[in-house]
């Protein structure tokens, strides 16, 4: 056993790896620029400060530095060009070099961009200011485009301004003819043969990807794009209650599905097995947010009759922190009453099936046979010796209570207000807040094989004939 567990677990890292890559590429697919929360160029301190203050978001959220250990790319592409961290203006410029190849004259046209932007800022206020500012305005465009039709529509509008007003001349002269002529050049001194030629660019072990995998394996899960704290601190406030709520439900359902199975088995096709049948199936079928809402609408207020006001209202209870403890406690447990009602019917339902299947099935083995001609009584035949061997199902089922208690459930929990997993992962994902959204994924992809070897231990804890030491 010790054996096996110990290889199981070494099978851990190669699957976490793959799912570490998946996460982390989803995550650089994702749209918009988390640090990108300036947009004042009024000036040049204006800008600088932009600047200074992209580099500090981007660094909090790890999205400095090389993006993998390597980078398969082309000849055209060079190694640095993640050093242009602002992401709208590189995909520009990787856009650009898909186009024509040449990085040596896109860099000299990018230069002349920021020469231009920055020589603006030195021309007095009476000179031409309307003119001046449609030249920033069409500039400011420049980084972030990549088609040539729209790139020539821009230049023509900064020259039309730029000739409106000749005395311009004596200070952008020889930067609007700097940057007409970087731009002539990228298409004149096109490379496309560049972007057919292989190469590899590596990177070492200082990239966006190392970083994040070797924190997260110690706790650091990165930082909210929503909020700027942590994100494990995030989840820990939220993973209480989901776990508060799935093991309550968990509880409640196999105490409940096991005995009810078990049962339904022992009495198969009587009127007991066929009530519990009908009731069990309704149950299954009926979707929980449904009977969520119900519940709320007919049993937490007094609109229809005095009577219906049963339960408290959604949330988790009013009572401040300061409270005693039981009165907390008490508050909170009755607004969690109809949550894990809502979560453990269904479960119920499902896992009495799979008993009295489990059940059904080993009762008609010959060893039953077998016990029961030795004189045996009827409840020791079930419980001692077709119970423990009917537990299969039910211990796979198990395997999913890890996740399960992990995620949560995103219905039940935005429907009653409870401020848990599901609730902050559905609020992450509108959010785009995808630091948590992909944490979340990593731990329920741990959980998750947490959950498999668990079972797989049980399965030889219940069935000695099983031996993973010969494996």
């Amino acid at each position: 056993m010790f054996k096996y567990t110990v290889k199981r677990i070494l099978y851990f890292f190669p699957t976490l790896i793959a799912i570490s890559f998946l996460a982390f590429g989803l995550s650089k697919c994702t749209p918009g620029d988390p640090a990108n929360r300036c947009e004042d160029s009024s000036s040049l301190a204006a800008i600088n400060n932009c600047e200074v203050e992209y580099q500090r978001w981007a660094k909090l959220f790890g999205l400095t530095g090389p993006t993998f250990y390597f980078e398969l790319t082309s000849k055209a592409y060079p190694d640095t060009l993640y050093k242009i961290i602002q992401k709208d203006q590189r995909e520009n410029w990787q856009a650009l070099i898909s186009h024509y190849g040449n990085w040596e004259q896109i860099s000299n046209y990018k230069n002349a961009i920021q020469e231009t932007q920055l020589k603006l800022f030195e021309i007095p206020d009476s000179i031409g200011k309307s003119d001046v500012k449609k030249i920033k305005k069409e500039l400011n465009f420049l980084p972030i485009l990549s088609k040539d039709k729209v790139i020539t529509s821009r230049l023509n509008k900064i020259l039309q301004a730029y000739n409106n007003t000749p005395t311009l001349r004596d200070y952008l002269d020889k930067e609007i003819s700097n940057l007409e002529t970087s731009y002539q050049n990228i298409k004149e001194k096109a490379k496309p043969s560049q972007l057919y030629i292989p190469t590899i660019h590596w990177y070492g072990f200082d990239n966006q990807y190392h970083n994040w995998v070797t924190n997260f394996m110690i706790g650091d899960f990165g930082t909210s794009y929503k909020t700027s704290r942590p994100v494990a601190s995030e989840i820990r406030d939220a993973i209480f209650w989901t776990f508060a709520m799935m093991m309550l439900s968990i509880f409640v359902a196999y105490f409940a599905a096991i005995p009810l199975g078990v049962f339904s088995a022992k009495n198969k096709g009587l009127r007991f097995d066929k009530i519990t049948t009908v009731g069990l199936f309704m149950l299954y079928s009926l979707p929980s947010f449904w009977i969520a809402t119900m519940l709320v609408v007919f049993f937490t207020t007094p609109e229809y009759g005095a009577w219906t006001d049963i339960f408290p209202s959604i949330g988790l209870g009013d009572l401040p922190s300061d409270a005693p403890f039981w009165n907390r406690f008490w508050e909170t447990a009755s607004h969690l009453i109809l949550p894990v009602f809502c979560i453990s019917y269904n479960s119920l339902a499902f896992i009495s099936r799979q008993m009295r299947g489990g059940m059904i099935e080993v009762i008609q083995q010959d060893y039953i046979r077998t016990a029961k001609a030795k004189g045996l009584g009827k409840s020791q035949v079930i419980w001692k010796h077709a119970f423990r061997n009917s537990l299969f199902p039910i211990i796979t089922l198990f395997a999913n209570v890890f996740p399960a208690a992990l995620a949560g459930s995103v219905v039940i929990e935005v429907i009653f207000n409870i401020p848990g997993m599901g609730k902050l992962t559905l609020a992450s994902i509108l959010e785009q807040n995808y630091p948590v959204v992909f944490a979340i994924l990593m731990l329920a992809a741990v959980m998750t094989m947490v959950g498999m070897l668990v079972a797989d231990i049980l399965y030889a804890m219940t069935d000695p004939r099983i031996s993973f030491d010969k494996k």
